[in-house]
């Protein structure tokens, strides 16, 4: 009766509390949750659509002093393997790219010490000179905070700049677990949670369009996880109602192959198909104002994808015609444009293509 009673209340978009996600996380039957979560995704996102993109991942550099625990990408500087991408090979991408019929890049990488504010605004300029079209969805929480932190200034005068110089929108990269007691261990010098979640508050303030992301199973508790999306739907309710906020959830689950994590600390991803299914049922069912909920199909792969769309999530993300960290650590799926929207087809929906804004193309 009482699951019950909780279904009720989600159906209603109530927020529920820590303990009742906890329950339900616990103890409700993975079929009730999905065919709730799936009544959900109707409430916010009714039809048979379900969203993808073309958009390709472009790392600015893999130096990166953090050295988190789960990353096999970053190097040390004087690695010999080490790099800061340039301009000419900027242009080569970003014309695959628009060959491709894309036009935005995600562009991240390692937290670089030599690589100051001037280094971003030069280079986001620089691009939108040469690609005047171009989106640049860039950067993410835990690189606004080492940059303020570098250059003395608030968060808001960094995501100012940065705009000014062409930033379109913020990644919610960084995430992980939105507790200090995990990130001491998997990312000891990142932002703390605090500190990613003030970003996040800043640049929906600025009107920023931003997604949320959770990186999961590895050290951390269901509890957790629960208060990890209760922390990013508290937030969401702040934001004024002309602005953009959080446009998306994204969870994916650690790759653990090779990493710091599993090969010093023993730990493995803790991953299945059925967990992952009653992570977005349960993050479909916690975020009530959070209106798309996005499957990490680069990560869990075809079937899992499709299995996620009767769970709550309307969209399968982007092609990623290039992605180098989740796959240094064993992620391995790619899908081409004609290859993704057949998985939605296969599923049984229809591929809507749209941009970073979930506003179709």
């Amino acid at each position: 009766m009482v699951l019950d009673e909780l279904y009720d209340k989600a159906l209603n978009l109530e927020p529920l509390s820590l303990e009742e996600g906890t329950t339900l996380y616990n103890d409700a039957p993975i079929e009730e949750l999905m065919f709730v979560a799936n009544r959900l995704r109707q409430i916010h996102n009714s039809g048979k659509g379900v969203g993808w993109m073309i958009d390709r991942n472009v790392n600015i550099t893999n130096i990166c002093f953090s050295q988190c625990t789960f990353c096999n990408f970053c190097r040390k500087k004087g690695a010999s393997d080490a790099y800061v991408t340039t301009i000419e090979e900027y242009k080569k991408k970003i014309d695959e790219l628009y060959s491709l019929g894309g036009d935005q890049i995600l562009l991240q990488g390692g937290m670089n010490p030599e690589l100051g504010l001037s280094y971003y605004t030069d280079l986001f300029m620089k691009l939108k000179e040469l690609f005047p079209t171009l989106k640049l969805h860039a950067l993410g929480p835990p690189e606004i905070v080492f940059l303020a932190k570098k250059e003395k200034l608030s968060f808001h005068d960094v995501l100012s700049k940065l705009v000014e110089a062409g930033l379109d929108s913020l990644p919610g990269a960084g995430a992980e677990i939105l507790s200090d007691r995990v990130r001491k261990i998997v990312s000891p010098a990142k932002a703390t949670s605090d500190e990613w979640l003030e970003v996040m508050r800043v640049a929906h303030r600025l009107n920023l369009p931003t997604s949320a992301t959770m990186m999961y199973g590895h050290i951390e508790t269901i509890s957790e996880r629960i208060d990890h999306l209760i922390r990013i739907r508290d937030l969401q309710v702040e934001k004024e109602s002309d602005k953009y906020g959080f446009i998306t959830f994204i969870p994916w689950p650690f790759q653990d192959e090779g990493t710091i994590l599993r090969e010093e600390f023993g730990i493995k991803s803790s991953y299945t198909v059925h967990g992952y299914l009653r992570l977005i049922s349960i993050s479909r069912l916690m975020l009530n104002n959070i209106r798309n909920i996005q499957a990490s199909i680069l990560t869990v792969g075809k079937e899992t994808g499709m299995l996620s769309l009767y769970a709550g999530a309307n969209d399968l993300g982007s092609i990623m015609i290039e992605e180098n960290v989740v796959s240094a650590a064993g992620s391995g799926n790619r899908f081409s444009a004609n290859e993704l929207q057949s998985v939605i087809k296969e599923a049984g929906f229809i591929p809507v293509r749209r941009n970073q804004k979930y506003e179709p193309v």
